[in-house]
């Protein structure tokens, strides 16, 4: 599974004109599943980004975790996190786990989040949404694990 975390100041997604999720201070978490991953490849995900001490603490350190932060999370399903480059000039999406899997991998990679303890809203699998985020710091982080 890939995932691309931003800290923000805030974020939100809107699908046809409405808010269907927003956060204050937090991570912008895009995740995209990949053909071969499974809910282990998910929880440990879930448990990575929990962990992670991407959050200032009261000298300007980067030494504290989401919920030692109480920063919350917006979780957006992005398949194009497996765009291949390699040839020509238009990516390729062939990388990307199919739909049916890629949604359920996307809606317990949330869950996992949740059952963490974490304060999470979502975009919507599939949808044309717009992402709108300060990014704080700014701080962006590249996470595969495929490759952890």
């Amino acid at each position: 599974m890939k995932a691309l975390l931003q800290r923000v100041t805030q974020a939100s997604v809107t699908v046809e004109g409405d808010v269907i999720g927003q956060i204050g201070p937090g991570l912008l978490i895009f995740v995209c599943a990949m053909p071969d991953d499974d809910e282990a490849a998910v929880n440990a995900l879930a448990a990575k980004v929990s962990k992670l001490r991407l959050f200032k603490d009261g000298n300007g350190k980067m030494n504290l975790n989401l919920a030692q932060a109480g920063a919350a999370a917006l979780v957006v399903s992005q398949f194009t996190l497996a765009a291949d480059t390699s040839r020509g000039t238009r990516p390729g999406f062939s990388y990307a786990a199919k739909p049916d899997l890629a949604k359920a991998l996307y809606e317990h990679f949330a869950a996992q989040l949740i059952e963490l303890g974490h304060t999470v809203e979502t975009g919507q699998f599939g949808a044309d949404m717009s992402v709108a985020l300060t990014n704080d710091g700014p701080v962006t982080i590249w996470l595969d694990t495929a490759k952890a």
